[in-house]
């Protein structure tokens, strides 16, 4: 018995509304990851490396790994490119700012990545080091960044969920509040 496949066209009409939870659901998994860490740092007063966030306690190997970090950052690439199709209108300009922000992430991660796996680092730095972590550390950027391709994210699920007449009259998908 074959396991059946969603293709990407089911995923962004049938199934659409269910692929956007569960990616909301990793999104804000990786978010609390932050705001922990933060949290950790700042209001507990935590030195950076022992502030690892709630995975990273138990297991402070995926804090240091930056083959974890680009698989994230190639996760949220994925997901806002395939989710992209169901969204139309006001919500697919939003979406397309959050996937063009996480692609210009994602690059910085591979760069991370690159630098790990050959040892040699950005401008002679001691660790791995992405291009605007020459100027801004490594935790704040990284809050910065989940923020900046949170939000318009966020902005895009709603008005997909609340269209206009005429973004409704072309949606594919069952995500609008009141559609069948």
């Amino acid at each position: 018995m074959s396991t059946p496949v969603i293709t990407r066209r089911q995923l962004n009409e049938r199934h659409h509304k269910a692929a956007l939870g569960v990616f909301l659901v990793i999104v804000l998994a990786h978010w609390a990851e932050h705001i922990v860490q933060a949290i950790q740092i700042y209001a507990l007063g935590w030195p950076i490396p022992e502030a690892r966030g709630v995975l990273g306690l138990p297991f402070p190997w995926l804090v240091t790994s930056e083959w974890m970090h680009y698989g994230y950052a190639l996760v949220m690439l994925v997901g806002l490119i395939l989710l992209r199709p169901g969204f139309t209108g006001r919500s697919r300009t939003w979406w397309t700012i959050a996937l063009a922000i996480q692609f210009w992430h994602h690059i910085e991660h591979l760069l991370l990545l690159l630098q790990a796996i050959t040892g040699t680092h950005l401008a002679g730095r001691p660790v791995p080091t992405s291009i605007i972590q020459l100027v801004i550390p490594r935790v704040e950027l990284h809050l910065f960044y989940n923020a900046v391709v949170f939000v318009p994210m966020v902005v895009a699920m709603l008005l997909h969920r609340r269209p206009r007449e005429a973004e409704r009259s072309v949606m594919r998908c069952g995500c609008a509040l009141g559609a069948a």
